[in-house]
């Protein structure tokens, strides 16, 4: 018998600070994983299978990247009924991220902001984990630059983030929308897409031919885009055969939270606040890429309404973070049991 304790687990996580909390969860989930504690689990994956860039899912609904950077709980994540997993932001080089405090949350807004700037322990790290865990399903691969790469350099680190993770990974996404990386969105703007997205591909192909296996890539990009930047991207993801985009990561408006304490905290917003500005940008590359390329929709998830939403905007898998805080394991039930 399942028995869902997040009810009353969260309210004694949410006594600690958050990064803390997100350490001591990952640890509870591991720990019941190596115990084999059924009763604070959800039963296995739910078997609704889509083809989505050329890949078998079990199930649409997949974890976002962030919640596991290193790849340190892969199998313990697996328990919890997903589709796929994610896993990064990677860097080529391990690096500490911003400093603390760098995690908010924001309960009354049911939202999280987090300022974290891709701390993990680098790719090698993140490879040997995967290597040592026993999942055999879909598993994304989230690739960034290092903070101290110049931006104009950023191509070199994306580049060996793809060259390691490609045999390993089901799919590789290219991270060029967090706000916590100095002028890291600027690669989505201009001519430097387009030489980052060409220079992908290329290696993608020598990868293709070395490797005999295709990974497809999967851009993610932000919410904070109005119709003609939506427009831009997708003709680029087009014309440069990208294999998916990621819609959306987090946003740096705060609109949605003004006047809360934290409000004025830079870094990502995350979660029911991003849900319409995520939506609109699924609805927007939807219309432009007219089934030529698959959407992955993020943000702001927290129903099976939620994620109904984005399936009609366009979408053809989902992810959930944000709302897996606020809500717990029991948002994938009620998810895979509504789509």
């Amino acid at each position: 018998m399942n028995i869902n304790l997040y009810p009353v687990l969260r309210p004694l996580l949410f006594s600690l600070d958050a990064e803390t909390a997100h350490h001591v969860t990952l640890k509870l989930l591991q720990l019941a994983h190596q115990l084999r504690l059924p009763s604070i689990q959800l039963p296995a994956t739910v078997n609704k299978p889509v083809t989505v860039m050329g890949l078998q899912f079990k199930n649409p609904l997949g974890l976002a990247a962030g919640l596991d950077k290193n790849g340190d709980y892969i199998d313990a994540l697996a328990n919890l009924g997903f589709g796929f997993i994610e896993i990064g932001t990677v860097t080529p080089r391990p690096q500490p991220g911003n400093p603390k405090p760098r995690l908010f949350r924001l309960p009354e807004h049911q939202a999280i902001i987090n300022r974290m700037g891709f701390n993990n322990f680098g790719v090698d790290h993140l490879l040997a984990q995967v290597q040592s865990s026993a999942y055999q399903g879909i598993l994304g691969i989230n690739i960034g630059k290092n903070a101290d790469t110049p931006i104009e350099d950023a191509k070199q680190d994306y580049l060996i983030g793809l060259r390691k993770s490609y045999a390993q990974a089901s799919y590789i996404t290219i991270n060029i929308s967090s706000p916590n990386t100095k002028n890291l969105r600027q690669l989505q703007q201009g001519d430097e897409i387009k030489f980052l997205l060409e220079a992908l591909k290329q290696e993608q192909t020598l990868l293709q031919a070395e490797h005999g296996q295709y990974t497809p890539i999967a851009v993610k990009i932000a919410p904070d885009l109005n119709a003609e930047e939506i427009r831009h991207i997708a003709d680029l993801l087009l014309s440069f055969e990208m294999d998916a985009v990621i819609a959306t990561n987090t946003t740096i408006s705060r609109e949605a939270v003004q006047g809360h304490r934290y409000a004025n905290e830079a870094g990502g917003l995350s979660g029911a606040p991003v849900l319409a500005a995520s939506t609109y940008v699924v609805q927007g590359l939807s219309a432009e890429l007219q089934g030529k390329l698959p959407i992955i929709a993020a943000g702001g998830i927290f129903s099976a309404e939620d994620a109904q939403q984005k399936l009609a905007a366009g979408a053809s898998l989902l992810q959930i973070y944000s709302g897996l805080i606020y809500r717990g394991p029991q948002l994938i039930a009620d998810i895979l049991a509504a789509i």
